[in-house]
């Protein structure tokens, strides 16, 4: 058996926290759930990152830039309504293949109001730097039009509500969005 390196169980780590964090949230998913996922002990696990709080921010932070790389490569060599197309298909795609990575989002916005409430601003910060990451990847990709982008943008996190409650498809709460922006599911999902 070949042994991982530091780094390929680190991205172990983070792999299995998104999908523990994504079922349970900050809150209600525990260090031992996450090292058990991966196959290591806790010590082990706090070798790799200082805490709980560490993990998550990890997970979060790679949850959103894997939206980021979606959009990026999407719109390559693509502007304005193509690019907006381009970025609703692509990211409807994500979210239907790997729902994990949708309510892992769901989770960090949960996570980052609680922490705000309760005066923790560090969970807040690094979310909001990759989300604004993600809206200037949107916005360029649209040639820098804010409005377009805040609709885009928008549009998303109706997506992402709509998805995280399990809206088939067909349901008459996607008709207003771009056909490409509804979510896909497989057939008599």
């Amino acid at each position: 058996m070949v042994r991982m390196s530091a780094d390929e169980r680190r991205e172990s780590v983070i792999r299995a926290a998104t999908v523990e964090f994504a079922r349970g949230g900050y809150y209600g998913t525990s260090t031992e759930a996450i090292a058990r996922r991966v196959g290591v002990s806790q010590p082990y696990l706090f070798r790799l990152f200082p805490g709980k709080k560490a993990i998550f921010l990890a997970a979060a932070a790679r949850c959103l830039e894997n939206t980021r790389k979606v959009f990026e490569a999407a719109v390559e060599g693509l502007e304005g309504e193509e690019a907006l197309h381009a970025m609703a298909e692509a990211y409807t795609r994500l979210i239907a293949e790997d729902p994990d990575n949708l309510q892992m989002q769901m989770q960090t916005y949960v996570a980052v109001g609680a922490a705000e409430a309760a005066g923790d601003h560090e969970f807040g910060e690094m979310v909001r730097a990759g989300w604004l990451e993600i809206w200037d990847t949107a916005r360029l990709a649209l040639g820098a039009d804010d409005e377009e982008t805040a609709t885009f943008m928008g549009h998303g996190m109706l997506i992402n509500s709509l998805a995280a409650m399990g809206f088939r498809s067909d349901h008459r709460v996607w008709q207003g969005l771009f056909i490409s922006a509804r979510v896909k599911r497989e057939a008599g999902a």
